[in-house]
């Protein structure tokens, strides 16, 4: 287990191809260089061989090329979460959950391809907020969520003429009520 815990964080379509990816490459727990998906074609390679194990499938974690990945399938998109295969299978689950859990608070349209294009940029902050070059910020998705989302403008439309108006207008029938009533 190290802190470095998240190797690489995806978003797979329908049909295996990439809608997002973001890969974390820090040297491996043995020393030995650079983590193993560091080129576009080995990732390209492994975005592949994930989409042929798990789409589909029932399972939520699995072992692929000494990765430990967790998945989960929607309509018409995967969420994928890569870890080393000596990480912390809980923490992970937890990294995991949260981001799926924040998506689901941002997109709350539903978990699809189009929800994620037409709010790729809050998905991007999403995962900003999940981890920073694969180290676990946040586990909470609503935290997660409110960092994303603006908070909603609050603005009060006050058109000052008209309450000026409706002021002078009710001062105006007041007097007027005053002064029948004195005659």
């Amino acid at each position: 287990m190290s802190l470095y815990a998240i190797e690489g964080v995806l978003i797979l379509d329908g049909a295996g191809e990439r809608v997002y990816a973001k890969y974390y490459p820090h040297s491996t727990a043995e020393g030995a260089g650079e983590s193993p998906l560091g080129s576009h074609k080995q990732q390209r390679e492994f975005e592949t061989q994930l989409f042929a194990k798990t789409h589909k499938k029932d399972a939520e974690i699995l072992l692929c090329d000494g990765h430990l990945v967790l998945y989960k399938e929607f309509v018409d998109v995967s969420l994928l979460l890569v870890g080393a295969q000596q990480e912390n299978e809980l923490v992970l689950q937890a990294a995991f959950d949260a981001f799926r859990g924040s998506l689901e608070l941002v997109l709350s349209g539903g978990l699809d391809k189009k929800a994620i294009e037409e709010n790729y940029d809050l998905v991007l902050l999403a995962v900003d907020e999940l981890c920073d070059n694969g180290i676990i910020l946040e586990t909470d998705p609503a935290a997660i969520a409110s960092r994303v989302t603006k908070a909603p403008e609050e603005t009060v439309a006050l058109d000052l003429d008209k309450g000026l108006l409706g002021a002078w207008g009710f001062a105006k029938s007041k007097f007027q009520e005053r002064l029948q009533q004195g005659l």
